[in-house]
């Protein structure tokens, strides 16, 4: 419902309106509502209740049936066996491999170090042999020009004999 002036002034200033009257019926259709009790709807009955419906007969298991279920869950398990082993074998396989490996490689280490070691060795005796060159190149250089000093002296003196 929508105010009227006076209404909304008075509502402003703090004041209350009038109650409204309550609507008539259901949603302004002016149907009343009533409540009313019909004792027809009501089914009591003094009768006796009829006897239950038939069951299916007396218990039975059903083996078949589950028979599938469990022989599945059986070949799972034993695929799951399979695959248990097959992983142990590859495992035992490989460590065996690198283990083998292993032993090669410390093998060709050792192998390596005792060649480096030669290796080191020969080039000291080599370099040891180059030095004792080199003094006894040194020391036969030194002969070779006290001997080609000589023989120039001995030039320089025996040439008069050639000049006549």
């Amino acid at each position: 419902r929508e105010l009227s002036e006076e209404e909304r002034i008075t509502v402003n200033m703090g004041g209350s309106l009038e109650p409204t009257a309550a609507p008539e019926g259901i949603a302004g259709t002016g149907i009343g509502a009533m409540l009313v009790q019909v004792s027809a709807h009501n089914q009591r009955s003094r009768d006796a209740p009829p006897p239950p419906p038939e069951t299916f007969g007396a218990y039975t298991t059903k083996s078949k049936e589950g028979n599938g279920v469990v022989a599945m869950i059986d070949l799972l398990v034993r695929d799951l066996d399979k695959e248990m082993q097959e992983a142990d074998v590859m495992e035992k396989d490989a460590q065996g491999e690198y283990e083998k490996v292993m032993a090669e490689s410390s093998d060709k280490r050792a192998a390596d170090s005792k060649a480096l070691t030669q290796k080191g060795a020969m080039k000291a005796s080599t370099e040891e042999a180059l030095e004792a060159e080199k003094e006894s190149k040194a020391g036969s250089i030194k002969e070779l020009m006290t001997t080609s000093e000589y023989i120039a002296a001995l030039h320089a003196e025996c040439d008069w004999l050639v000049q006549y």
